[in-house]
Parts: structure tokens; C-alpha cells; sequence
């Protein structure tokens, strides 16, 4: 009778713990959500820079020209 005791004891304190513990498990905070990737680097076009080379040598050569 003393073993049947004791399983109703150690199933009486598993449900009160149970009870506290369950509402502490369930009140956490979700993660943050994953922040975006970042931007694309610069250039945003891949020649922008060889377009104003370019540019930069048609304008003195056409400045040379003019003289």
C-alpha cells in the first residue's frame, strides 16, 4: 500500500510542476525574424567605370582636336 502511496505522491508533484513550468515554456519571446541580405556593392552596372574612361579620353582628345 506504501509503493501505491508513493506513485501517487511523485504524480501529484510531476503535475504541479508541469503546471509551472508549462506557462514559462510557452511565454518566450519568438526570435527575431532574419535580417534581409545586404545591398548589391557598388558599381551597380559592372562598366560604368570604363565608360567614363572612355568618356574622359574622347572629351581631351577632342579638346586636342580643336586647337
Amino acid at each position: 500500500m506504501k509503493d501505491n502511496n508513493n506513485n501517487n505522491n511523485k504524480a501529484v508533484w510531476f503535475f504541479v510542476a508541469l503546471l509551472l513550468v508549462m506557462p514559462a515554456v510557452f511565454a518566450q519571446v519568438p526570435p527575431a525574424p532574419l535580417m534581409p541580405p545586404p545591398p548589391p556593392g557598388l558599381p551597380i552596372d559592372g562598366g560604368i567605370l570604363a565608360l567614363l574612361v572612355a568618356g574622359l579620353f574622347y572629351g581631351v582628345k577632342k579638346s586636342f582636336k580643336k586647337k
